[in-house]
């Protein structure tokens, strides 16, 4: 079953004057076609401007296409009846955490949003709690988020999502304001999240690190889909993807450098487990000397 569909869907950003005449037209998406199954961590990959993030608000109905579909669960974005239902079906996440988090309370931030949903009373709690175990912070429930590290300020956004119960989160570059711990630390979230409780994952990002533990890997460019596949598909092709201004994670640079040079590695290594075998195995011949 499809969780997410879009069907050549572009986006448009009009700019109009102060008479509301249009002054520009700027295409941010254009006829992208996709699918992600229920359960999929999906990874999307793009420059800034290559527009992944207009396709993120476009899952959550924050936009609408200029032309195309979009389907959450089946149900058309379009269809301004099934707002509510689509918006509890694929929770959004944020850059800065700051920005979701109102209350002065942990576990009353969390409950917001069931609480605004009609949940009752006993419901709430029993999800917050849920919530707050789920992603590592339930001995932090009590604390006022002020006193959070960025990584736990998102990790509480996440729960506040989660407590809503949906069957999709779209992160737009949830880590981009964070520190490499608190980067790990969501990182690690996520994954449990999808793995143990089989949320759908949508993750925006541009670091090349966080997409390796993904199922598939989607790159944009110009409001394009220009690549996808396998992480390890993706980072084996690292001439193409640097093409489109982008990096990858650094082991799998050192392995293609290095390969470039000789050494016998396979391609697309992405951890330094992987590349610590790869070396070992090729150790013995350069000692005896048939690599030379």
């Amino acid at each position: 079953m499809n969780m997410i569909r879009t069907e050549n869907l572009v986006h448009e950003y009009i700019r109009r004057n102060e008479e509301g005449e249009v002054e520009s037209i700027s295409q941010a998406v254009g006829g992208v076609t996709l699918e992600v199954a229920k359960g999929d961590f999906v990874a999307i990959l793009g420059h800034n401007g290559s527009g992944k993030s207009t396709l993120a608000k476009h899952i959550n109905a924050l936009l609408e296409p200029t032309e195309g579909s979009v389907w959450v669960k089946g149900m058309d974005t379009a269809d301004e009846t099934k707002l509510w239902e689509i918006r509890q079906s694929a929770g959004m996440v944020f850059q800065n955490p700051d920005n979701q988090i109102i209350a002065s309370v942990v576990e009353e931030d969390v409950g917001f949003g069931p609480e605004n949903m009609g949940v009752p009373t006993e419901e709430i709690w029993r999800r917050v709690e849920e919530s707050l175990k789920a992603v590592g912070m339930l001995e932090y429930r009590s604390h006022s988020p002020n006193r959070l590290s960025g990584g736990q300020k998102q990790r509480v956004a996440i729960a506040g999502i989660m407590a809503m119960k949906p069957d999709c989160i779209v992160l737009d570059e949830p880590t981009a304001m964070l520190d490499p711990n608190g980067r790990k630390e969501v990182l690690r979230t996520v994954r449990e999240l999808n793995r143990q409780e089989g949320v759908t994952v949508l993750l925006i990002t541009h670091y090349m690190e966080e997409v390796i533990h993904a199922d598939r890997v989607i790159v944009m460019d110009d409001g394009k889909i220009v690549m996808q596949g396998t992480p390890r598909q993706i980072f084996s092709r690292v001439d193409e993807i640097k093409k489109y201004r982008l990096d990858v994670p650094q082991v799998t640079e050192l392995a293609y450098e290095l390969r470039r040079s000789g050494v016998n590695l396979p391609e697309g290594i992405l951890t330094v487990e992987e590349f610590l075998e790869a070396i070992k195995k090729e150790a013995p011949a350069y000692k005896t000397g048939t690599n030379r």
